[in-house]
């Protein structure tokens, strides 16, 4: 095949799942900083995982975090920064090892928890609004991210060319 007769996948196209989820996920991401805003949380949307581990946990290191959320450490390293300049987390040292330094949600940070947790009823049931119309999104996103951990993609190309 020539290079003037090759026509690339359109960006719908299912070889740009990975796209699609993304977009979804910025859309959400968007739209719930809105519903944030209105009910004064400050806690960044895509943090608000890491600080309820956190404040379930009541100390941790990122090391820690990232294990409970199945992120990596270099990820939960990015969000910090921000969590301690909107003061809703604090570094303290680790009484054990002090090379160590474990993370502590502070009072304005169980605050912030607190509005977000009143927040999560009023998601909740929007999503559930959103799943009627669509279907459960989140339980197909699990199955196929399980799918994909069980058989990766790699494994499911079945051509002479297969990735080695």
């Amino acid at each position: 095949m020539t290079k003037k007769n090759h026509q690339p996948a359109p960006i719908d196209d299912a070889v740009f799942l990975g796209r699609a989820v993304e977009r979804l996920s910025v859309l959400i991401a968007e739209q719930s900083k809105t519903v944030f805003d209105t009910m004064g949380i400050v806690i960044p949307v895509r943090s608000c995982s890491l600080m309820t581990v956190l404040a379930t946990l009541g100390t941790a290191s990122a090391a820690d975090l990232a294990r409970e959320l199945g992120h990596s450490h270099q990820l939960v390293m990015q969000k910090i920064p921000k969590l301690l300049r909107l003061g809703l987390v604090r570094y303290r040292n680790d009484d054990n090892d002090a090379r160590r330094r474990l993370l502590v949600p502070t009072e304005e940070g169980m605050s912030q928890l607190a509005k977000f947790e009143q927040c999560t009823v009023l998601i909740r049931a929007a999503y559930a609004g959103l799943f009627a119309e669509v279907g459960d999104v989140r339980q197909f996103v699990d199955r196929a991210a399980d799918a994909l951990n069980e058989k990766p993609l790699d494994k499911r190309i079945h051509s002479p060319a297969r990735l080695t």
